[in-house]
């Protein structure tokens, strides 16, 4: 059996980590007989285990044990980036139960009306870094905006714009991607990146310059770009590969 060590947890903490029930009912699988460690049958749920080097059976299925979960979440229109609200839906409310026992959160945090890439994840390191104002991690949005968004406008989004706060945000990449005439208006279909995320940045921005974002989404975070195949509200978990482009 497994001394208590720094690298030790509770058995009925990994496997209610891993989403295999309550600790009540892990309680219960253990008096029943359905938990072996090493080969050994467990007798307490409280005992300490190594969860990356002892070989866990639950009822004759090996647990696997993993400390962090990386989820990219192709979040819909009407969902906060919350943990929790009491009004609206949060973007954990759209995870199945096993990942929810992760206990993630999302990095950062996309408007109620915005939609795209947002990652979610435990591991806290990783979203510090995604989310320090040193680090000035590129996010990269297309919308769609009331107005001719012209080589002015792009100009100035190069220089910094100037939020109706007095805050002047860093230089931003604008690209204009189409025009296009519906009646009287012109909407302009562009594709920004910024390197900051201040409170409703890319909507702001645009008022600054007389415009009005009518649609927004996010593509890209980092290195890492939305898998345009999860449609609204679908997530998938992060490939190795998909991992390292984040932490680079």
């Amino acid at each position: 059996m497994s001394g208590k060590g720094r690298s030790t947890l509770r058995l009925d903490k990994v496997l209610t980590h891993m989403g295999y029930g309550s600790r009540s009912e892990i309680k219960k699988y253990v008096k029943q007989g359905w938990i072996t460690v090493n080969g050994v049958r467990a007798k307490d749920s409280g005992m300490h285990v190594h969860p990356e080097t002892d070989v866990i059976l639950l009822d004759g299925e090996q647990v696997v044990y993993r400390e962090f979960i990386y989820v990219m979440l192709h979040k819909p229109p009407g969902v906060v980036s919350a943990t929790e609200d009491n009004r609206d839906r949060t973007v954990l409310d759209l995870l199945e139960p096993e990942m929810l026992a992760f206990e993630p959160f999302p990095v950062g945090r996309l408007d109620k009306d915005t939609e795209g890439l947002l990652l979610l994840t435990n591991d806290g390191k990783l979203a510090h870094e995604l989310l320090s104002p040193k680090r000035h991690v590129p996010k990269t949005y297309t919308a769609l905006v009331q107005g001719d968004v012209n080589d002015a406008d792009v100009e100035r989004f190069a220089k910094g714009v100037t939020l109706d706060d007095g805050y002047v945000t860093l230089p931003g990449e604008l690209v204009v991607l189409e025009r296009e005439r519906q009646g009287e208006e012109i909407i302009s279909r562009i594709e920004l990146t910024i390197h900051e995320g201040k409170f409703h940045q890319v909507k702001r921005m645009f008022q600054a310059v007389s415009k009005k974002v009518v649609y927004l989404k996010r593509i890209r975070m980092g290195n890492l770009d939305l898998d345009e195949s999860l449609k609204l509200g679908e997530y998938r978990e992060l490939t190795e590969s998909e991992l390292e482009l984040l932490r680079k």
